[in-house]
């Protein structure tokens, strides 16, 4: 019995150590280390920062920061040019910009971002931000948390 156990034990490490190597190969945006657990996980670039932007902010009515765009929300428009500068500036892949639904701030003017970074340990601040007039300031906060 102690022998089957033992073979079993070599097998599964025999495969785990097949997945981990199969999970680096697959995918070069993403580097694989194993932690203390059976649940796998993955440590991906975008470890400088989380950009967070509340999708429901000003989802009521379109974009009421900048009536010229009909056809998307100040939300939207938030996130697509920070994705877009960070990429201009060559900081896409260190930072992720996502789409968040409520973060429960709900401010009557304004969006909630949260920026999330390695040297923030789980304590961001909710930004307010206004979608046009805080662009700049808040690029300049997100390259300050650069991790």
């Amino acid at each position: 019995m102690k022998k089957l156990i033992q073979r079993i034990k070599a097998l599964l490490q025999r495969i785990l150590k097949r997945f981990a190597s199969n999970s680096q190969q697959t995918s070069p945006l993403i580097n694989f280390r194993r932690l203390d657990t059976s649940i796998p996980s993955v440590f991906p670039r975008w470890e400088s920062g989380l950009v967070l932007v509340c999708s429901q902010c000003a989802n009521e009515q379109p974009n009421s920061f900048h009536p010229t765009s009909r056809s998307s929300t100040a939300c939207e428009d938030l996130e697509n040019w920070l994705k877009s500068r960070l990429k201009f500036e060559g900081l896409w892949g260190e930072f992720r910009v996502v789409s968040t639904s409520c973060l429960g701030v709900c401010p009557q003017m304004g969006i909630t971002v949260v920026v999330v970074s390695n040297g923030s340990h789980g304590n961001s601040p909710c930004l307010i931000v206004n979608p046009q007039n805080d662009r700049e300031l808040l690029y300049s906060y997100i390259k300050q948390n650069k991790g």
